[in-house]
């Protein structure tokens, strides 16, 4: 599922239900994903894993401090992307075997 807003986000997360991976937009207007990621850490019960896409290195602390277990920075490499995607889903689905 692709939103172009955090509130159409939030709107499938209440009526839809789970959701494998969310991959945001740290530089996203008027609500960055870097926000976003730690609101849905803090406030979503078992919260899937979170990438965020920052646009420069100098913002990895700022995904550090959403919770976000993966980050992306711009230009991106879909090569190193595909496999940092595969690896948060990965963790996922060997942490929900194990509880």
């Amino acid at each position: 599922m692709e939103f172009a807003t955090a509130p159409a986000l939030r709107l499938h997360l209440d009526s839809k239900g789970p959701v494998d991976l969310f991959i945001l937009d740290g530089e996203a207007v008027p609500e960055g994903g870097i926000g976003l990621a730690r609101q849905l850490k803090d406030e979503v019960f078992n919260c899937p894993p979170i990438m965020v896409i920052t646009g420069r290195v100098e913002d990895n602390w700022l995904a550090s401090w959403s919770m976000a277990e993966g980050v992306a920075v711009h230009p991106i490499d879909p090569f190193t992307f595909s496999a940092q995607v595969a690896e948060l889903l990965r963790t996922k689905t060997s942490n929900s075997t194990r509880t």
